[in-house]
């Protein structure tokens, strides 16, 4: 059944409710909204396994249908990044068709481990093709191994792509180029010397980025730019660290290169599995730490605006080293991934870029068959291409946003710690609402408490008397499976929606009851 259809229910009671609250809903887009495209939640692909992602002889079907189902909403393609780790480990040569690569040995801790070295022939950015129409891209180059060579016949390799008539003819287009991946932690990984400053890096990036600009064509009039940053981490307005204040007090933006970045790209997980130990899943749903981990870069977000220059999450995602077990493959996950986008966007961020890399915990997407656990490592019976629980909030986020390009979103106020809540505009008027409760439910847990939510309204204009609400269905937060979404599944053999849609037409008046570990989609009538 189609999502647009709508079938009436009577509202249920299913949860014992603990508070109620009102909160206030402007009916006209304040000054301050935030401007949302539809592609603010797009994904980064470890540049390894491309091949797998796109596929070689043909496309990767289930990967083109989870990217379309997106399409079909917002009738705007994700934003594709590929390269991060791997980028800097990446060389090419004429001598082979896709890819050579050398893996380390896999781990309990890290199942599905980058390679440590990458070689790639034309054929390997030819797949780029693969993408759906209209999709842009942003690809990555390598700096830390400092070969100019190598950048240089990696970007005359992805402008050939590019220019190719199986990818003009798709309106696929590379944005953006970047030079580098996380160089300030190329003193931990033995890409430099210990003594390794963003003095440094500023000096081999221009030095780089002008190598690249030029072997692309590249100016201030070209569609293609530059990405400034890819940091991990920032020292924010200490300048002797690495962040965007820091690089552009060196005169980065006055270089010749510098001068052709349009965005700063920033890295951010919300905690780390490196090493193992034992991550939290309430934790990284709370409301509080999902805030904390982006109004962090406040400042260098106030910094880049300041320059003219937009700003990313170029890579984000849970927990950082390919998320941890029973958290970052979960429904709670799913929950923290749809409030930290739209908080996301409040800061002035203008997309997010999830990481996903084969058998990655944290994946919205697993793109192939897995023959080990994602969690373990342990071998497993063949586990098919499906969807993991955050992709639920990359649809709801779709919908939210819309099709209309003229989006825009602003948080609303809530008197509660664990409920979150953003108004959505089209054409200025209040168009819908997202609300989440980030209270995990585990099994066990007893009975699973409600707030009960009532609106009221300011500003003049329409104001509806009628509301259809769609609700992310979660057993428990730990749920790494069988989410619905009004209804519906996106856990299928190819990828697509299925079964009934079922959308709660209900007077304004009666407000919401919002259980805990759950969303809901308001749209006003």
């Amino acid at each position: 059944m189609s999502r647009f259809v709508w079938v009436t229910h009577s509202f249920m009671l299913v949860a014992p409710i603990v508070s109620a609250i009102e909160v206030t809903i402007p009916l006209v887009a304040p000054p301050d909204s935030a401007s949302v495209l539809g592609n603010l939640v797009s994904l980064s692909i470890e540049q390894d396994r491309w091949i797998d992602w796109a596929g070689t002889t043909e496309p990767n079907t289930f990967f083109n249908n989870v990217l379309d189902n997106l399409v079909q909403i917002t009738k705007t393609p994700p934003f594709i990044r590929i390269g991060a780790d791997s980028e800097d480990h990446t060389d090419f040569s004429y001598d082979i068709q896709y890819e050579e690569d050398v893996f380390p040995a896999s781990t309990a801790i890290t199942p599905y481990p980058e390679a440590t070295n990458i070689t790639v022939g034309q054929g390997f950015y030819d797949l780029i093709s693969h993408l759906p129409y209209g999709t842009q891209v942003h690809w990555g180059v390598n700096l830390r191994q400092y070969n100019l060579t190598a950048a240089y016949l990696e970007t005359v390799a992805l402008i050939d792509a590019f220019s190719s008539h199986a990818v003009t003819e798709k309106g696929i287009t590379l944005k953006f180029l970047e030079v580098g991946n996380e160089a300030d932690l190329y003193h931990n990984n033995q890409g430099r010397n210990s003594s390794w400053n963003v003095q440094e890096y500023v000096s081999e990036w221009e030095e780089f980025a002008y190598n690249v600009s030029m072997t692309a064509n590249l100016s201030k009039t070209s569609y293609t730019k530059l990405i400034g940053a890819a940091f991990a981490g920032s020292s924010h307005s200490n300048l002797s660290g690495f962040s965007p204040q820091a690089i552009f007090n060196l005169g980065i933006l006055e270089s010749p290169a510098g001068q052709l970045i349009e965005t700063i790209s920033q890295h951010q997980y919300s905690g780390s599995f490196c090493t193992g130990g034992g991550a939290v899943l309430q934790d990284l749903m709370t409301k509080s730490y999902i805030r904390g981990n982006i109004s962090v870069f406040t400042q260098d977000i106030e910094a880049t605006f300041a320059n003219g220059l937009s700003y990313i999450l170029g890579e984000t995602n849970s927990m950082s080293c390919h998320g941890a077990p029973n958290v970052s493959n979960t429904a709670g996950a799913a929950l923290w991934l749809l409030d930290y986008s739209f908080y996301a966007t409040q800061l002035g961020i203008s997309r997010l870029h999830l990481h996903e890399g084969v058998g990655y915990k944290y994946n919205l997407i697993q793109p192939v068959t897995l023959n080990y656990s994602i969690l373990d490592g342990t071998p497993i019976a063949p586990l098919a291409p499906h969807v993991q629980p955050p992709y639920y909030a990359a649809i709801i986020a779709a919908e939210a946003i819309g099709s209309s390009g003229t989006a825009q979103a602003v948080e609303i106020a809530t008197d509660e710690n664990d409920v979150s809540g953003y108004a959505i505009f089209e054409y200025g008027r209040l168009s819908k609402a997202v609300f989440i409760n980030t209270i995990a439910y585990f099994a066990g847990a007893g009975a699973r408490n409600a707030t009960h939510i009532d609106f009221s309204f300011t500003g003049s204009g329409y104001t509806a008397n009628k509301m259809g609400v769609k609700t992310l269905k979660i057993g428990y937060a730990t749920d790494t499976a069988n989410l619905t979404w009004g209804g519906q599944t996106y856990e299928t053999s190819d990828g697509r929606v299925n079964g009934p849609l079922i959308v709660d037409t209900l007077p304004v008046s009666s407000g919401i009851d919002l259980q805990e570990t759950e969303a809901v989609l308001v749209t006003f009538l």
